[in-house]
């Protein structure tokens, strides 16, 4: 652990060095492109730079295909006796040529605006301690009005505010925030809180705040696939691409007890995430992650494949490379033209601690956006969103983009729920016959739960798709809609023992919101099919996070697990908590333990079990009917009890002389470790 952390002493002091003897470069936008390297085919241009902008720190798109820029020239913090005019940008291509050609200076006087994102009629912005809501209601193009939609989000660390917004595939707003903030967020529903890194998921509408996930040091990047799957990047980790699992633990988790690791250990910093879609880029990018490498001044590709419950990443060669000094990619996202739009900070200091606030090399005008397409292949036709007919939307819901499925369901949800009628109809109207039409179907029930409209009977043909990808997906809306679904454990019984070991991993994700011991019981029905450690991890968690409720039901005989016994010796283990003896003693006199969980038993036993407890062990091994391999897995679970906690049974203890007539020398052999460890000096 030392060495480790040596290393890494190491590492920053030689980053701090060489930031240190960081030179201020030509600013010229046309000299940094020349130095950009991407595959063969693909080209570069500029789409916009300062003066229509000045460091970019997120971007995103509306259904318009403007390009809306969080820009701070503040940042990393307000001088003294000076007061902070960070903007919220619009950038647009008129003429359609890939070049901005116009800007538009929505709102100003904000400090440090780490993220936005465009919707209800405006753009909801992260600015330092809040959430706002910033609209336009004159038709001007500019915001004159400002809602505080949340606030009480930690200030600790300026590049840790609040960041990382994105649309849902549920309609819910996704936030990032990092591993220094500490935020109390009072909302009509309760306070929320998150101490460290996280994703927030919020609905607007509702005021329903909720942590979908916790840990990691720095994750400025949150996407989803094409099945609504999330994967996370982190500036300040080094495993690379994150699966995210709900309600998982990642590395930084305060208190987490157990976490989830990454998929590429020993990877860089990222920072920013796009999933790669559409017909302008070659087919085998399609469903890629890039990521920006933004310390190493490159854009960075990984293919995605499915592994078992979870996935792997693979990394490929780059998407651009550069050896300019200030070219540094923080945000990239797809374009409504197909090609990929890169938010470049510029500057040739990074480092918020390394060097010094105020020094005079910190640049805080530029900023540039750039835009890759590949020369060869056809441009993607802007679709016109805003003013089409439902209709029209609906059809756009299958498109090959995924910018314009998101943007079409941003359409589709700001009007409301004057559209479920036309949703509806335009369900109905699906050819089942076709390939595409399980997909179809999933559009339609994910406009269903962004629209608050509950539909049993879409969701169910959905979890009857031959897709597993999708029966996943239709799984995950019930964590949802469980509350008013008539039986949700009966729904999930089925699934928790799907084919698709996806499908039962959010099933068991979902048990455990459901606070009821039998949920348990069900839950760990998918110990009998094949276990990766994703799907483990998701059965340790429920199981913990029920244990109140089915424990206590359990040692009452309230609670009889429908599995075999394998699956209560699971869940007792995994709560590693003094008040599983019992129930494991009960196990061990029924004979009830698998022979391959008796080592896990011994071990729980001894780590957990008081003095009581393990008089409870003596009495069953002294007892007449007790077999030899009992016994010695008995005497076992005492021993490393006396080793590891100087632990030993409560009252008197020479009765077991006895066991020294046995003729099994394993029952003789541990029989005389123990009186050595008791010290039973008259034995």
């Amino acid at each position: 652990m030392r060495s480790n952390s040596l290393l890494i002493l190491f590492l920053i002091a030689g980053i701090g060095l060489a930031q240190r003897n960081a030179k201020v470069p030509d600013p010229d936008p046309e000299k940094e492109r020349k130095t950009f390297k991407l595959p063969k085919g693909f080209e570069v241009n500029l789409f916009a730079a300062d003066p229509l902008l000045a460091k970019p720190i997120q971007m995103n798109f509306d259904p318009e295909g403007r390009l809306w820029i969080a820009s701070s020239e503040t940042y990393p913090h307000v001088l003294p006796k000076k007061k902070a005019n960070d903007k919220i940008l619009i950038l647009e291509d008129t003429n359609g040529d890939g070049k901005a050609d116009k800007t538009t200076v929505f709102a100003d006087k904000l400090l440090i605006p780490t993220g936005l994102a465009p919707g209800d009629g405006g753009v909801y912005v992260d600015n330092s301690t809040e959430l706002l809501n910033l609209a336009d209601t004159d038709g001007d193009g500019k915001a004159d009005k400002r809602r505080v939609m949340l606030s009480g989000f930690g200030t600790e660390d300026t590049h840790h505010l609040l960041h990382t917004l994105r649309w849902g595939f549920d309609g819910a707003l996704y936030m990032n925030q990092s591993i220094y903030i500490h935020s109390h967020i009072e909302t009509p529903h309760g306070v929320r809180r998150l101490n460290g890194g996280g994703i927030w998921r919020y609905r607007p509408a509702s005021c329903e705040l909720s942590v979908f996930a916790r840990g990691w040091v720095n994750a400025w990047g949150h996407h989803f696939d094409r099945f609504g799957q999330s994967f996370v990047t982190d500036g300040a980790g080094g495993e690379g691409i994150n699966f995210v699992v709900p309600g998982a633990s990642y590395p930084t988790a305060v208190g987490a007890r157990r976490i989830l690791r990454r998929l590429n250990p020993g990877s860089p910093k990222y920072c920013g995430e796009e999933v790669i879609s559409g017909r302008h880029l070659p087919p085998e990018w399609r469903g890629n992650i890039i990521t920006n490498d933004f310390r190493a001044h490159r854009v960075c590709r990984f293919v995605i494949k499915e592994d078992g419950s979870g996935f792997s990443a693979q990394q490929m060669p780059d998407l651009i490379k550069s050896s300019h000094p200030a070219f540094r990619p923080i945000d990239v996202k797809m374009g409504p033209d197909g090609a990929i739009y890169i938010a470049d900070w510029y500057n040739p200091i990074i480092q918020h601690g390394e060097v010094d606030f105020r020094d005079p090399r910190r640049d805080h005008v530029h900023g540039r956006i750039w835009r890759i397409t590949v020369k060869d292949r056809k441009l993607v036709e802007r679709p016109k969103l805003r003013k089409a007919k439902a209709e029209e939307l609906f059809q756009q819901l299958l498109s090959p983009e995924l910018w314009t499925r998101e943007q079409a369901r941003r359409v589709l949800q700001e009007r409301g729920q004057s559209v479920l009628p036309s949703l509806t109809k335009w369900v109905a109207s699906i050819d089942r016959n076709k390939p595409e039409h399980e997909e179809a179907l999933l559009q339609g029930l994910w406009m269903h739960q962004a629209l608050r409209s509950i539909q049993p009977k879409l969701l169910n043909e959905v979890l009857r798709a031959n897709d597993g990808r999708i029966r996943a997906a239709g799984t995950r809306v019930i964590a949802e809609w469980w509350p008013k679904l008539g039986n949700p454990l009966e729904l999930l019984a089925n699934l928790v023992r799907d084919e698709h070991p996806r499908v039962r991993l959010e099933a068991v994700r979902i048990l455990g919101q459901i606070r009821k011991p039998e949920s348990i019981s069900i839950a760990l029905w998918a110990l009998d099919r094949p276990v990766d450690h994703f799907l483990e991890y998701a059965m340790w968690l429920c199981t913990r996070e029920l244990q109140s409720v089915w424990l206590p039901a359990l040692q009452s005989g309230k609670l009889v697990f429908r599995g075999n016994a394998s699956h209560l010796t699971y869940a007792l283990k995994a709560v590693g908590s003094p008040q599983v003896v019992r129930p494991l003693v009960q196990l061990i006199e029924k004979n009830k333990v698998p022979p391959r969980q008796r080592a896990a038993v011994r071990r729980l036993l001894a780590s957990q079990g008081g003095r009581r407890d393990l008089r409870l062990i003596l009495d069953r091994i002294l007892k007449k009917n007790t077999s030899p391999d009992e016994i010695v897995n008995l005497l076992g679970g005492l021993q490393t009890a006396a080793l590891e906690r100087n632990m030993r049974p409560e009252g008197p203890l020479q009765k077991i002389e006895t066991l020294l007539a046995s003729k099994d020398d394993r029952v003789l052999d541990g029989t005389l470790r123990l009186i050595g460890l008791w010290k039973l000096e008259a034995l």
